[in-house]
């Protein structure tokens, strides 16, 4: 991953050689049961393929399924995919009732028939990150908050319904609507356009796929809070209140707005930084602005995600180990202070070997906060690491803690 191996490599120039007899590993590949769990593996519409490559410190996943080839970057990105395959299957499903052939039929003689071709063929204008349908959509719902009623107009009234039909079928099926999958998209779309223009109305609800999406941990507050949010709220409305959430705690409002403008970024990663970083209480202020403007480096999906889940492991050390009191982004590393004295590196990836830059970046991470008086250096990781990783900086005195997504929430 790009932004991982940038991260190791941007001090390393200055930092301890490692002596010359230091053996070092390197990255290569795998089998798919070497890494991630059977039921990842293979479903009943999925089989990830050999090899699964491994650059150093994420996982690069090839996948075949029935509704085409994927590719993704990390585990947590394999979990959120093989969710929503299975969400595709249950989409399809109600696509193949009689229901919604009936639904189709109506849309076809009502007053809304410029619906039909979208339901019939949604990817000719509604896929990927969607636009087409889905940018009406949300653009009526910016008018929710201006001075225009829409319920003046009945097409507004459609179109606001579309998008509450298209996320609640996600939080039934427990996917993200913004999801960048074109395959989740279309059908999500071609089902929503149905319950809204055709009147379909058949559920999901008792056709569940795995509950919410990504949720190590489920029935918790974070995970609640956000599917709250995300099922009864649009876009427009999520980038409201993470805006409102950043600016209550204190950012810059230049600064926020370039967040919220950063489009690497969905509306759901917008929350979820936003209610992480407002969850660690007024200490670390100057540290989040640093923390929110390294995001703005972002320059895909892959190194948004690491933000976002760099966030929620400081969010979930704080409420489980210690309170952070201060944040400090080793260029696009950030490192926390606890009240208990130690310093914690948040690192998501998912295996973590002992090469030549790992030893430099840990001697040089070593010294730098050994200089501000912790008392211990403390590495999560959302994966694991190699057992010369671990011999390794625990013959340096830093701890390290594995598969942290057992012990706090981490939503995919």
């Amino acid at each position: 991953m790009k932004l991982a191996i940038a991260l190791l490599l941007s001090l390393s120039a200055a930092a301890p050689v490692a002596p010359p007899e230091e053996t070092y590993e390197t990255s290569g590949s795998y089998r798919p049961s070497d890494v991630v769990s059977k039921e990842l593996v293979s479903g009943p519409h999925h089989q990830v393929q050999t090899p699964v490559v491994f650059d150093g410190y994420m996982y690069r996943f090839t996948v075949r399924s029935d509704y085409g080839p994927f590719e993704v970057t990390g585990t947590s990105a394999l979990r959120k995919l093989v969710v929503e395959i299975g969400a595709i299957a249950k989409l399809r499903e109600i696509k193949a009732t009689k229901a919604f052939a009936a639904a189709v039929a109506d849309s076809a003689t009502g007053p809304f028939r410029f619906a039909k071709n979208l339901i019939v063929h949604p990817a000719d204008t509604v896929t990927g990150i969607p636009k087409g349908a889905y940018k009406l959509v949300e653009e009526v719902g910016e008018a929710v908050t201006t001075t225009r009623n829409p319920a003046d107009d009945p097409l507004y009234q459609k179109a606001l319904l579309v998008s509450g039909r298209r996320r609640d079928y996600a939080a039934q099926l427990g996917v993200d609507v913004y999801s960048s999958n074109a395959v989740l998209q279309k059908e999500l779309n071609s089902v929503a356009w149905a319950a809204a223009v055709g009147n379909l109305s058949v559920s999901v609800a008792l056709m569940p796929v795995g509950g919410t999406a990504g949720a190590v941990v489920t029935g918790t507050r974070w995970s609640n809070t956000l599917n709250d949010y995300l099922k009864v709220e649009p876009a427009n409305r999520l980038r409201i209140l993470a805006e409102d959430t950043l600016k209550e705690i204190g950012i810059a409002k230049d600064l926020v707005r370039r967040f919220i403008d950063q489009p690497r970024f969905t509306p759901r990663q917008d929350v979820m930084i936003a209610l992480a970083l407002a969850e660690l209480g007024p200490a670390p202020a100057r540290g989040r602005d640093a923390f929110l403007e390294a995001t703005l480096g972002a320059e895909d999906e892959v190194e948004a995600t690491f933000f976002v889940n760099t966030a929620q492991m400081l969010r979930g050390y704080h409420d489980a180990v210690a309170p952070i009191t201060a944040i400090r982004m080793n260029r696009r590393l950030a490192v926390a202070s606890a009240r208990s004295g130690s310093a914690l590196v948040a690192l998501p990836v998912d295996y973590l070997v002992w090469t030549e830059t790992t030893a430099r970046r840990s001697d040089d991470l070593l010294a730098a906060y050994r200089a501000t008086g912790s008392a211990k250096l403390e590495v999560w990781l959302t994966g694991t690491a190699s057992p010369t990783e671990r011999k390794r900086l625990g013959a340096r005195g830093i701890l390290l803690a594995e598969q942290v997504g057992r012990r706090i929430e981490i939503v995919d």
